[in-house]
C-alpha cells in the first residue's frame, strides 16, 4: 500500500517496528509498504523518499523479535548501540527493536525480516557486538540472505505452509551464518570477550535489585578494580550502564504497558520511587508520570478516531 506519514507510521508499528520520528518528513511524504509473512517471519518491504529518523525503543515485552534490514536501492546510515554502518544495495544489518537506533538514507527500497529472538543463535553480548554493524551483502553467507530476503518478500504469498515452514528455516539457518561469520571477521580481544560477557551478564539481570560492580566481579572472578578497568575507555560506566539500562527498559514498558511508574520502576530494580522520578526526568528531560499519561491519551485518541499523529511526550523528545 501507499500511505502518507501518518497511515506509515501506522503501518509500520502494526508489522512490528519501533515507533519512528521522521525529521525530514513533511505533508508530501509518500511511502510503500508490503507486508507478508514466511512461516514465523515476517517480512515489511519499504519504498521511502530522504529520511532521517530516530527510532525509539519498543516495550521490552514486545521485543521478541531482532529484525535484519537488507537494503534493495538506494544508501543508508544507522547508527546502534556501540554500531555505525554505511549501507548500499545489497548490504544487511542486524537491529535490536527494544534499542534506539538512528537513521539517515536516501530515497531507498529495503527489506526487513523480523525474526523471533529464539530462532537465532545469538546471546546478548553477540546482539550488543552485531547491532548496528554492516554486513557485507555482495559475497559469502551475507550474499545469500541478500538474495533471499528480496525474493522472499516477492513470493512469500505462494508458499504452502509446510514449504513456508521449510523456507523459513532455511532463511534463519542462513542469517546465522553470515552473522556468526560477521562476528568472525571481528573477533574480540581478550579484554573485549571478558566485557562482553559481563554486558551480557548485566543485560540479563536488570531487574535484580542486588546487581551491582562487587556481585559482578566476584559473578566473573576478578577484582572490582579489574571490572572498572574493563570499562575505563567505554562511554559509561559499570554502575552507568546497569542504571542506563534500566531506564531504557523502564521507559520502553511505560510507553506501552498500562503498568503504574512504581511497578515499574520496582521490577527493574528501582526500589525507591521518588529516586527513580528525579533519575528518569533528568536522564530523559520529561517525567515518566507524563510519559504514562501521554500514552494513555494517544491510545484513547487511536481507539477512537483511527490511526493519529504520533503526539505527546514520546513525539518530543530529543535522542
Amino acid at each position: 500500500m501507499i500511505g502518507n506519514l501518518e497511515t506509515f507510521q501506522h503501518e509500520l508499528a502494526a508489522s512490528g517496528f519501533p515507533p519512528l520520528v521522521n525529521k525530514l518528513a513533511g505533508a508530501g511524504f509518500r511511502g510503500r509498504i508490503a507486508t507478508r509473512t514466511l512461516g514465523p517471519l515476517r517480512l515489511v518491504s519499504l519504498d521511502t523518499p530522504a529520511s532521517a529518523c530516530t527510532g525509539r525503543a519498543r516495550d521490552a515485552t514486545g521485543g521478541e523479535n531482532l529484525a535484519i534490514k537488507v537494503m534493495t536501492r538506494g544508501r543508508t546510515r544507522i547508527e546502534q548501540g556501540r554500531g555505525e554502518a554505511e549501507l548500499g544495495p545489497a548490504d544487511l544489518v542486524l537491529l535490536d527493536p527494544t534499542r534506539t537506533f538512528r537513521f539517515e538514507s536516501t530515497a531507498a527500497a529495503h527489506v526487513t525480516i523480523l525474526v523471533p529472538r529464539r530462532e537465532l543463535r545469538i546471546r546478548p553480548a553477540q546482539i550488543d557486538r552485531l547491532a548496528g554493524v554492516r554486513i557485507d551483502g555482495s559475497h559469502g553467507p551475507g550474499a545469500l540472505v541478500s538474495v533471499l530476503a528480496r525474493e522472499s518478500a516477492r513470493s512469500a504469498t505462494e508458499f504452502r505452509e509446510t514449504e513456508a515452514l521449510r523456507s523459513a528455516a532455511a532463511v534463519v539457518e542462513l542469517i546465522s551464518v553470515a552473522l556468526e561469520a560477521r562476528l568472525g571477521d571481528d573477533r574480540p580481544a581478550p579484554d573485549e570477550g571478558l566485557r562482553d560477557r559481563i554486558t551480557g551478564y548485566i543485560e540479563a539481570r536488570l531487574a535484580d535489585p542486588e546487581l551491582s560492580p562487587p556481585g559482578i566481579a566476584a559473578a566473573h572472578h576478578i577484582s572490582v578494580r579489574r571490572l572498572h578497568k574493563l570499562f575505563e575507555d567505554q562511554p559509561l560506566t559499570v554502575a552507568a550502564l546497569i542504571r542506563r539500562r534500566r531506564l531504557e527498559r523502564c521507559r520502553a514498558e511505560l510507553a506501552g504497558s498500562g503498568r503504574t511508574v512504581t511497578a515499574v520502576a520496582a521490577r527493574w530494580g528501582f526500589s525507591d520511587p521518588t529516586h527513580f522520578s528525579k533519575l528518569f526526568k533528568a536522564t530523559y528531560g520529561y517525567t515518566a508520570r507524563a510519559l504514562v499519561t501521554s500514552n494513555r491519551a494517544r491510545t484513547t485518541r487511536t481507539r477512537t478516531a483511527g490511526p493519529g499523529k504520533d503526539g505527546g511526550v514520546q513525539g518530543r523528545q530529543q535522542n
